[in-house]
């Protein structure tokens, strides 16, 4: 009698976590991925700090575009201290007048810079898309095999509830009752685990959304991610519209501005100067003067001494050279990042259509059929167990397996610079 009342506490313990597993469930708050893209997008704290590079290189297009301020020069003297030779007042203004077309040069270079800032900033949103929505995948994967856990462990806590009362009526030996309580409350500790590791990729998610997302419920399919392509349209693709190629060749432009700018920068810029002065009288006994205006003209011609060292010139134009090599070793790197990328989508593919082929529900049908016939005697609890054990594992391998294609695709669609994800 004492080990059935311990029997009937242990069965009603299991009632109460589930009770408190499902309401838990149904408190989160659900969040879609067209939902959470959007935070991605308006308030990833990362991509914020990114679009002020661009801020910041269109406001250096502003900057290029001034000309050299102008100066003025105030000054006075007193010809004669002790001899009363009168006061000369004057001013001037002088201006650099910069020739070899420096401005032009410096816009164009500047305008280069700003070019190739928004196009990082793509590559940066292409890579940040890519990377949240596989942290959306893991956080649907975790869901998906948590609940995978929970289905067996009730499974089984309703076989254990049924072997507790086969048992009172003396229908199956007490080792065996205890046998599948003892495996539901395995079962039982898998779940607390499988339930940290959901929580904590649902937290994952606040580095992209740029908040706290704990308590929240990811919701979505993992099967919609089936696309056909071919490899060479991939390519081709991946050429025409990758931002970090574009980058590369926009960077190829910018270093041929600054070759533009260097030789400019080498010729000789004129300062041009106009004032005008004033002596006022001169009362002195030995040379006395009436007061006198005076206009002046000048210019001045720098001597360029430096022109003879051109490594400034040098290292402008090994940049240009730099740039163009990294432009073919990137486009060789596309080509064999979508190769690899496409075989192994195309290997998750086949992998799946295993499944597609009846694994699962066969499996099921084995559960069931080993199942029945334990509860009628002709089946030990052993073969129950091992049938079960099998269906998970049968279908936590094919969550995997979802997620592994999802991740494969999504990786691919990166590479080719394709998105088209929406689930």
């Amino acid at each position: 009698m004492q080990h059935l009342m311990k029997s009937n506490f242990l069965i009603i313990l299991f009632c109460t976590v589930t009770g408190i597993f499902i309401k838990a469930q149904s408190e989160n708050e659900p969040i879609s991925f067209n939902e959470y893209l959007k935070y991605v997008k308006d308030k990833n704290l990362g991509l914020a700090a990114q679009k002020y590079n661009v801020s910041i290189a269109e406001a250096s297009i502003l900057t290029a575009g001034i000309f050299p301020d102008p100066q003025i020069e105030m000054e006075t003297s007193n010809n004669g201290v002790s001899k009363d030779m009168g006061y000369t007042m004057g001013g001037a203004i002088s201006w650099t007048l910069e020739l070899g077309g420096k401005r032009k040069a410096r816009i164009e270079t500047a305008k280069n810079e700003a070019e190739y800032s928004k196009l990082q900033l793509q590559e940066y949103v292409r890579n940040l898309l890519a990377d949240a929505t596989l942290s959306y995948i893991e956080a649907l994967k975790s869901k998906a095999l948590l609940n995978v856990q929970k289905e067996s462990y009730q499974s089984m806590l309703k076989l254990a509830k049924s072997d507790s009362i086969r048992y009172k009526l003396g229908d199956i030996s007490k080792v065996t009752s205890q046998q599948s309580r003892l495996e539901a409350s395995s079962l039982l500790n898998e779940v607390y685990q499988l339930e940290g590791a959901q929580q904590q990729s649902i937290t994952a998610l606040s580095d992209f959304i740029g908040s706290d997302s704990t308590g929240k419920e990811v919701i979505g399919n993992l099967n919609s991610f089936n696309r056909s392509y071919t490899l060479n349209d991939l390519i081709t693709n991946a050429f025409n519209e990758r931002a970090d190629l574009l980058a590369s060749k926009q960077n190829i432009n910018t270093a041929a501005s600054r070759i533009k700018l260097e030789k400019a920068n080498r010729v000789i810029d004129l300062g041009l100067s106009a004032g005008a002065g004033h002596n006022t009288v001169a009362n002195n006994e030995i040379a006395p003067s009436p007061a006198v205006n005076t206009v002046k003209l000048g210019i001045s011609v720098p001597l360029k001494f430096s022109n003879r060292r051109n490594a400034d010139l040098k290292i402008a134009e090994m940049s240009y050279s730099q740039a163009e090599t990294e432009y073919k070793q990137i486009e060789n790197s596309i080509r064999m990042e979508i190769t690899q990328a496409y075989q192994q989508y195309t290997s998750a593919q086949k992998q799946l259509q295993q499944f597609d082929n009846g694994m699962l529900t066969e499996a099921e049908s084995i559960l069931k059929g080993i199942t029945y016939s334990y509860q009628r005697g002709e089946s030990s609890i052993l073969e129950v167990l091992n049938a079960q054990r099998t269906y998970n594992e049968l279908r936590q391998n094919y969550f995997q397996l979802l997620a592994e294609n999802s991740s494969a695709l999504i990786d691919l669609e990166r590479k080719a610079g394709i998105w088209d994800i929406d689930f």
